[in-house]
């Protein structure tokens, strides 16, 4: 069957379309994105804004025409942290509904955290055996971490990219002492939950997800996209380590100028690298693998699971 996924991250819009069955690998037909930023179009009551909702409701017309135009037998769609934590939510999601006719899910940050661990599992396999996975989004960090497709422990943290960079960071550059200040925030929040990932063991394989990680695996070396799904893709902590200074110290510009970085996520860099950083270094982990799967693929697959 064909049917699409529509994602309304807190940087991206996307609505993915795929051909899948169940007990095959969803194989991608078509793919349409737009650089919302709705985690940075948050007032000062944490209200998505008359911008970030009017954005909102242009690109969600497209996408449901589009996924008509595509032959779509069905659209899932749904939302994450932006709109999930957003003090208008219902506001947002019903003129969202009267003005498109779609009705967005929001997905729990635990969902959100058990359904990218089930595409890391599918994707990998079983011989990965205790998983740890990773993904950095614009307004969260989800962690999880088992031995089977569901993951024991499930977690949802306020660490996004664009959401630290909007409450901690400046325009352009990046100075010492608040980055040191964001350093402190970022590794006391995650400490809070690592006891119930630690608890279950060490992880035989440490995963990442999403755009963030894989433009910091990227800027450390990793093979670029064009090189397709199949290539491996690490980050290494230790080389994290020594790019982060220097990133630090690059315009939101120069940044964009790397290797892996879109324009419009440039400026979240350096938050999402004080994450990745924290991670490693509190579970120990010298690498991530990245994986091309994540919340999309994992909601698709629960889809097809259940058909």
């Amino acid at each position: 069957m064909r049917l699409g996924v529509l994602d309304i991250g807190s940087n991206t819009g996307h609505l993915l379309v795929v051909d899948g069955h169940r007990g095959a690998a969803p194989v991608p037909a078509y793919s349409l994105k737009e650089p919302l930023r709705l985690a940075e179009h948050l007032d000062a009551e944490g209200a998505v804004d008359r911008t970030g909702t009017a954005a909102l409701i242009t690109f969600i017309r497209e996408a449901k025409e589009v996924a008509e135009d595509r032959g779509c037998e069905v659209v899932h769609a749904f939302a994450t942290s932006a709109v999930r934590d957003a003090t208008n939510a219902d506001v947002v999601l019903e003129e969202v509904r009267l003005q498109t006719g779609m009705t967005l899910e929001v997905l729990p940050g635990g969902d959100e955290a058990r359904l990218t661990f089930l595409a890391v599992r599918r994707w990998f396999g079983w011989s990965s055996g205790r998983l740890a996975v990773f993904d950095i989004g614009g307004g969260s960090l989800e962690v999880a971490a088992g031995c089977d497709e569901t993951p024991d422990t499930a977690q949802s943290l306020p660490l996004g990219a664009g959401r630290l960079t909007r409450e901690w960071l400046g325009p352009d550059t990046c100075e010492p002492e608040t980055v040191r200040g964001l350093r402190r925030h970022v590794r006391a929040e995650i400490a809070r939950v690592a006891g119930a990932m630690l608890r279950g063991g060490n992880a035989d394989h440490a995963v990442a997800t999403s755009k963030t990680f894989r433009s910091l695996a990227r800027i450390c070396g990793a093979a670029p996209s064009a090189e397709g799904p199949y290539v491996r893709r690490m980050l290494a902590h230790s080389d994290l380590a020594a790019a982060f200074p220097a990133l630090c110290e690059m315009s939101v510009a120069e940044i964009a100028s790397l290797p892996g970085v879109s324009g419009n996520r440039a400026h979240q860099i350096v938050a999402g690298a004080v994450v990745a950083d924290a991670v490693m270094d509190l579970f120990d982990l010298a690498a991530l693998e990245v994986c091309p799967w994540a919340l999309r693929e994992g909601v698709i697959l629960q889809r097809l699971d259940a058909l």
